[in-house]
């Protein structure tokens, strides 16, 4: 029996938490941006955009899947130089033409009156129709493609057709040995080749590359195409590490296939000695290497040392240069509490931390050896940019915190004759450098930041100059470097300096403006505009006096210093979001007279929050409180209709009223004391009308430490249990003290609750002290024994007992 009572218990309490509501509601981010799930100031374009979709990213395989060039650019360039027509024309015929206009185009013979207007002026068509052996290719190309580009459907498989590609790559050979004209030679050579090879005649693919390509002298892209066909022949035919070495041959020379290339490098899974092999020239091993530090997501200092080594003016080394320093920032910057990104926002790290020492060793010492590759980088100087090396140095020692050693190497450089992206790399250097005292939450004059705050905004502004409708998505957000650089600045720097100063105000105004990412605002609504965790900040940490600094700055918008910039970004902001919460910061602190003054600012058709019910019918979309309701159990909540709901405002103005009646009415006032107590009892957690004082719920809020201004009601219960305790000192009646010390008892459970370890009932470990200690200060909640002893003959303690498991099984004698 003493077990079914502890088993009783942990169901009555933390069933609710675990089952019953596994999460009402949770202001959350949604997916994790692959662009944006660790602190950065160093941008990973600083050399350029040569080698961008391999930037670092350990989130996804690639930065980027799309090349920095296009294929369809290349060959209609290449086409347009060979009959001397438009560029334009030639991309418009060969890759943007609908199915209709395919239809006519594969029977063109050279009569231009066959097609649509729109093409009867093309520059492209009218060389065709003058030049007989072009078309004859054209054609021959086109009849190639519904047997090359097959579209795969897991629903509808269709395999290719190798017997007609066979036989289209023979005829290709026949075209090949019969052209004279170089150019379509090798085109014809490379549809041989490609026929071949998806046939899966793979000896007969690299014999056509062998003996019409690779010795054409013809300088095209299409010797590339080829040479990427050759080597994925050359992995079928058995040989993984001649097939890397030729696909790096590929990432080298063409850019348009330099993703394809790379992801066919690692598909061979050779070391890089086995590619290393069939190198000849320094290029060719420096760019094997380079491909193995663009793949490697640990540390790539031998990558880094090797390219260099081989090539040292190659733009490699600069990319991959600030590839290591961005996998630096990744370990060794941390993720300020009030704005963490990524999973710890939801989840807090509680590693084992001689580990995380451990490893912050590690890294340390890595960033040194990074620091001391940079510094030769920049005195050597075979790198055309050895500034990126002097810059980089200054950067990493920013880091490592050590701000002389970072303003030092910063003043050799002149940021008036660096490249622009160097340039912007300094300036925001240089910020880091001078916000180092703020950070530390040393006393600072923030208008020494001014000039470079502003010149941020306008780099962010260039960055958003459309705003997104609808769902979020993250194609562009790689390229949206100053927008990330600035917000951080903002929330993970300056906030969290504010907030160490005792400002919690100016820190909540640096955290709107971080997020505020666009000049103008299409939707001016407070939240609409602010990250997760900005909301999260503002509806948690804010308190009445933190909603008054905030007043008084908005009235500093005009000002031209970093206070009237800040403040600024919340004037852009409607006022019906910050007044709402101004009340609610009231009604945690049961200031009910300002509440109903601030919901009384609040527009007449704004829509307080209501939780979405997850668990109900479409005509139940919203959960709707009543807090003056009263309940035995907690569990299920009792909720109610629209109709019989409690607003915010009408919550503040009820309370209120009853306030005063404990004063005016002192012959009712235990009544009034235990009709307030019960409302505030069910703003808790545990209540009905959780969201009348928090904007979430969630299954783990109990099993986090109390933190917030209003935790003490939400999860403790302290406010009800005053109140309860002072109606029943009020009251004579014997049943309406029982009431008062049943809801004392559930009172006290909560903050017994508190001092549990969830883990501990959720495996029964049983030899774990808190739930040794969970155990017997629920037998001994004193106001359970009063219960029993002193109003056990009251009709509400029969009616309890028969409707609360929790009552019905603790207060029974334990030889039962």
């Amino acid at each position: 029996m003493k077990t079914f009572k502890k088993l009783s218990l942990i169901f009555s309490v933390f069933l609710i938490t675990f089952f019953g509501e596994i999460a009402v509601n949770l202001a959350c981010g949604g997916e994790i941006d692959p662009y944006d799930y660790y602190i950065s100031y160093f941008h990973n374009n600083i050399e350029g955009d040569e080698y961008s979709p391999f930037a670092y990213n350990q989130m996804v395989y690639l930065n980027s899947e799309t090349d920095i060039e296009s294929e369809p650019d290349i060959n209609s360039r290449e086409w347009a130089k060979y009959l001397n027509v438009k560029k334009e024309d030639v991309l418009k015929v060969m890759y943007k033409t609908d199915s209709a206009t395919d239809v006519k185009l594969v029977n063109f013979d050279g009569n231009l009156s066959q097609l649509p207007d729109s093409l009867q002026q093309n520059s492209f068509m009218q060389a065709l129709s003058k030049r007989k052996e072009p078309l004859k290719y054209y054609l021959f190309a086109k009849s190639c493609e519904p047997l090359a580009n097959v579209d795969f459907s897991l629903w509808d498989p269709k395999p290719r057709d190798t017997t007609a590609m066979g036989s289209k790559a023979k005829e290709a050979l026949k075209l090949t040995e019969a052209e004279k004209d170089d150019f379509l030679k090798l085109r014809y050579a490379y549809q041989a080749e490609r026929m071949f090879h998806f046939a899966g005649y793979h000896a007969e693919s690299k014999s056509t590359y062998d003996k019409y390509i690779k010795t054409s002298k013809v300088n095209s892209a299409a010797k590339g195409w080829a040479l990427a066909l050759y080597a994925g022949s050359t992995r079928r035919l058995g040989n993984p590490e001649e097939s890397a070495f030729l696909f790096s041959k590929v990432f080298a020379s063409n850019p348009e296939r330099r993703v394809q290339a790379y992801k066919n490098y690692y598909y061979n899974s050779t070391p890089v000695n086995g590619a290393l092999k069939y190198a000849k020239t320094n290029n060719e091993k420096a760019n094997i290497w380079a491909i193995n530090g663009f793949g490697n997501s640990e540390s790539g200092i031998e990558s880094l040392n090797k390219v260099y080594q081989y090539e040292p003016k190659s733009q490699l080394n600069g990319t991959l240069l600030v590839r290591e320093v961005n996998k630096l920032e990744q370990s060794l910057i941390e993720a300020n509490d009030i704005a963490k990104i990524g999973y710890n926002y939801y989840f807090s790290d509680n590693g084992n931390p001689k580990y995380k020492d451990s490893l912050k060793t590690v890294n340390l010492k890595y960033l040194n050896e990074i620091r001391n590759f940079a510094v030769k980088l920049a005195t050597e100087k075979k790198y055309p940019q050895p500034e990126l090396g002097t810059l980089t140095a200054a950067y990493l020692s920013w880091m490592e915190n050590k701000d002389f050693l970072a303003s030092n190497y910063l003043a050799i450089l002149k940021p008036d004759k660096l490249p622009e992206r160097l340039r912007d790399q300094y300036r925001i250097t240089d910020l880091l450098i001078k916000a180092k005292n703020i950070k530390k939450g040393n006393p600072f004059n923030e208008n020494d930041l001014l000039s470079t705050l502003k010149w941020l905004d306008e780099k962010r502004f260039a960055e958003n100059k459309n705003q997104q409708n609808g769902q979020y998505y993250y194609d562009d957000q790689a390229d949206k470097r100053f927008s990330r650089t600035t917000r951080n600045f903002y929330q993970q720097i300056l906030a969290p300096a504010y907030l160490n100063m005792g400002d919690t105000a100016k820190a909540a105004l640096a955290m709107v403006k971080g997020d505020l990412t666009y000049k103008t605002l299409k939707e001016n609504s407070l939240f609409q505009n602010m990250s997760y965790q900005s909301i999260a900040f503002w509806q948690k940490n804010l308190s009445p006096k933190s909603m008054q600094g905030l007043a008084v700055y908005k009235t500093k918008a005009t000002g031209n210093d970093v206070t009237g910039l800040l403040a600024s970004a919340l004037n852009q902001l409607k006022n019906d979001d910050f007044y709402e919460l101004y009340g609610t910061t009231y009604l945690r602190t049961h200031q009910y007279d300002k509440a109903v003054q601030m919901f009384a600012k609040v527009s007449a058709n704004y829509k307080y929050f209501s939780p979405e019910n997850w668990y109900g019918a479409e005509s139940e979309s919203k959960l709707y409180a009543n807090p003056f309701i009263e309940t035995i159990n907690d569990f299920p909540k009792k909720y109610v209709t629209a109709k019989a709901s409690v607003t915010k405002k009408a919550f503040a103005a009820e309370m209120l009223r009853l306030q005063k009646l404990t004063v005016s009415d002192k012959k009712n006032a235990a009544l009034y004391y235990y009709k307030m107590a019960n409302a505030v009892y069910q703003t808790g957690y545990f209540g009905n009308s959780w969201f009348l004082i928090s904007y979430d719920w969630s299954s783990y809020d109990n099993s986090n430490p109390a933190k917030y201004v209003y935790d003490g009601d939400y999860k403790k219960a302290q406010t009800a249990k005053a109140w309860y305790l002072k109606a029943r000192a009020l009251s004579t009646n014997a049943d309406f003290k029982a009431k008062c010390t049943f809801m004392l008892a559930k009172c006290l459970q909560k903050q017994i609750i508190m001092n549990a370890n969830p883990l501990s009932f959720y495996y029964y470990d049983k030899t774990d002290i808190k739930w040794k200690n969970f155990i017997k200060a629920n037998y001994n909640n004193p106001y359970l024994k009063e219960l029993r002893f002193s109003y056990g003959k009251t009709p509400f303690y029969a009616v309890a007992a028969g409707e609360c498991s929790y009552l019905g099984d603790f207060i029974k004698p334990k030889t039962q």
